[in-house]
């Protein structure tokens, strides 16, 4: 699958954002090194910190589905002019994961931006850091 797909798949996902509070959809589509893709998006909630965001959407599914290691690519899109950035949340859980993993941000006009993990999350605290 290439980028463009990637992004466009997580464009997808913005129809079914359950957004009554922020009105503010966002979609994710999380690729595997073996091709296998989880897509998510926000699932809010009137206890706003219950919220789920859609990177962490894709994330969780792909955790219970028995992957774990193998995460190459995330794309995260959203209906602003901005391009949509994960927040500090989204950017610790994908780091627990898959440090080098590649982000694409995409806006409204489909427009998309890629950067490494590391680059959102300098000197992220890991499993590594642990050791």
């Amino acid at each position: 699958m290439t980028d463009r797909e990637l992004v466009d798949l997580a464009f997808t996902m913005l129809d079914r954002a359950y957004v009554p509070y922020s009105h503010f959809p966002v979609g994710a589509a999380l690729a595997c090194a073996d091709g296998t893709v989880f897509t998510g998006c926000n699932v809010e909630n009137a206890a706003y910190g219950s919220t789920l965001c859609a990177e962490r959407t894709a994330l969780v599914k792909a955790v219970s589905e028995g992957h774990r290691d193998d995460f190459v690519r995330l794309a995260v899109v959203g209906n602003s002019a901005d391009y949509c950035w994960p927040c500090g949340a989204c950017r610790q859980m994908l780091y627990e994961f898959a440090p080098n993993l590649t982000v694409l941000v995409a806006r409204q006009d489909r427009q998309f931006v890629t950067l490494p993990l590391h680059e959102l999350l300098p000197h992220g605290f890991g499993p590594r850091s642990l050791d």
